[in-house]
């Protein structure tokens, strides 16, 4: 009797770390998005510092786009060390690199007339290392959250990224209600030195509980009878014997536990992978619409700004929200769609798409009945910027009409993200997720400056001469491009770019078919 105490707590053991890094996991994504709050800093650093547009752009992009390239890196180091080594980097960079910012700030002088160089250049480097500890960061939460649950990766995937999403909504919070004085000033030393500590700590913690559970003991023992592998008899034995086949040999009766064997995945080299062509159809669709969806993200509000609030019934304009309004009532339409959309997508996609689950052993199992392609929500993305691409150009004249936009973003956006990671893993294996994740992620880099641009060069030449620059800077402040000309180029080529895209996601589906 005594000798099945240890195995009757091993459950309980196995919840209880299970919790312990769900919790890191969820603490991980929520504190991961100090780059985001670069709006909040901002003014700080034109107030204190004397820095120019161009040069807090420059630490923008610093941050935003310097989360790409090292993708792959933080990928390779995920699959050989684990998330608890991502988390770890994670603790040392953001710590680190919100600190050194907060004291290029505290240390400026009072009287400064002149941005300094070298304080700038500072600022860059420390928001480039913050950008580096987000993606370690993001790294470690999603992954860590998807190979301990890899048969629902989905709703493992999508809530990660949903906290992760909105962490700078919480950091956000947590300025202005402990770090602003009454009048809404900033604090914004104590608030990056608050950072800097809160990071450290969660990261540290996910340094000690992020590790990759190994499968129970039970599924353990389900493996072993569905890949044939004797056991010995006990009281629980099967009374029914097995199946044979015509030839003689033992055929499980697998329909009953409803699981459905496939063929093992082989562990591929990054050469294998990048030889696979349906692999670059993916990063097609990966760039068009993650690139679209970004440069629209960027630019909803000098979207809205270039339309009337109304195109007729001009009387009652005073009746209407106000500009400023209305841009902040599309960017909350645009996080709630993106938001809910990654909470929702991955239990559904889970439920009606279940992948299989690649085990570390490289045998693929799918444990659910598979009922649709997990390609559908991907066409879906693509289909949805396809439809609201063509609405920008033929139904939206005023700023009212937007919201069909501002949605179909951020609901396309949320869902290929929900889903991209278990695409992957079923295709490409889970072992090599990581790497295979973060070489996906160069797509979007491309794409988002790609599209980004062409609506800059677009906006550009409709705006207003101005003396002083293109479209540009006279008398200190820029002419906004007014008029659905502004944009109607841009969007005419992001309709047929991403009905292109949803043509390769059909070629995917077909490809993939029974596989994902």
């Amino acid at each position: 009797m005594s000798s099945s105490r240890p195995d009757s707590n091993r459950p309980r053991l196995r919840q209880a770390r299970l919790a312990l890094i769900c919790f890191s996991i969820g603490a991980n994504a929520i504190c991961a998005g100090g780059v985001y709050c670069f709006p909040l800093i901002s003014p700080a650093l034109v107030t204190h510092l004397k820095l120019t547009q161009p040069q807090l752009t420059t630490i923008a992009l610093a941050g935003m786009s310097g989360q790409y390239p090292v993708a792959a890196i933080v990928g390779k180091v995920l699959d050989y060390h684990g998330p608890w080594a991502c988390s770890l980097v994670a603790a040392c960079f953001l710590s680190t690199s919100l600190g050194l910012f907060a004291r290029e700030i505290a240390n400026a002088p009072e009287d400064i007339t002149q941005p300094s160089t070298s304080s700038f250049y500072h600022l860059v480097l420390y928001f480039f290392i913050t950008a580096l500890g987000g993606m370690f960061s993001y790294f470690s939460s999603v992954f860590a959250a998807s190979k301990n649950f890899p048969d629902y990766i989905g709703v493992a995937a999508g809530t990660s990224l949903a906290l992760f999403g909105l962490s700078p909504t919480f950091l956000s919070l947590l300025a202005s209600r402990y770090f602003s004085s009454p009048d809404g000033e900033l604090d914004v030393t104590r608030f990056l030195q608050f950072l800097a500590i809160l990071c450290g700590c969660v990261h540290l913690l996910g340094g000690l509980t992020l590790q990759v559970l190994p499968p129970a003991s039970e599924n353990v023992a389900t493996s072993a009878v569905l890949l044939d592998t004797p056991e010995e008899p006990d009281e629980r034995a099967a009374l029914l014997p097995n199946k044979t086949d015509g030839n003689g040999n033992n055929k499980q009766i697998e329909v009953q536990l409803g699981i459905v064997e496939e063929e093992p995945t082989a562990k591929q080299s990054v050469l294998d992978v990048l030889k696979d062509r349906n692999f670059w159809a993916l990063a097609f669709v990966s760039f068009v619409v993650s690139g679209c969806c970004e440069m629209i993200i960027s630019n909803i509000s000098t979207i809205v700004l270039s339309l009337p609030q109304r195109t007729s019934d001009i009387s009652s304009l005073t009746e209407l929200p106000s500009t400023s309004l209305t841009t902040a009532t599309q960017v909350r339409m645009f996080s709630i769609a993106n938001t809910l959309s990654r909470l929702l997508v991955g239990p559904l996609a889970d439920a009606v798409s279940p992948v299989p689950s690649g085990a570390q052993n490289g045998t693929r199992r799918s444990m659910r009945k598979h009922f649709i392609s997990r390609m559908v929500f991907l066409t879906f993305s693509a289909a949805a910027l396809v439809c609201s691409s063509a609405w920008m150009v033929v139904g939206v004249r005023e700023q009212r009409s937007v919201w069909v936009l501002s949605t179909s973003v951020g609901i396309a956006y949320g869902c290929t993200w929900t889903v991209l990671p278990s695409l992957i893993s079923s295709v490409w294996g889970i072992s090599n997720l990581g790497r295979n994740f973060g070489i996906m992620m160069y797509a979007p880099f491309l794409g988002s400056p790609v599209f980004s641009y062409l609506y800059a060069f677009v906006a550009a030449a409709h705006s207003p001469a101005v003396e002083g620059g293109i479209g540009g800077v006279g008398d200190g402040t820029a002419e906004l491009c007014m008029g659905p000309q502004c944009w109607l180029l841009t969007f005419e080529v992001s309709a047929v770019v991403t009905t292109a895209a949803c043509g390769a996601t059909l070629y995917l589906w077909r490809a993939w078919k029974g596989k994902v």
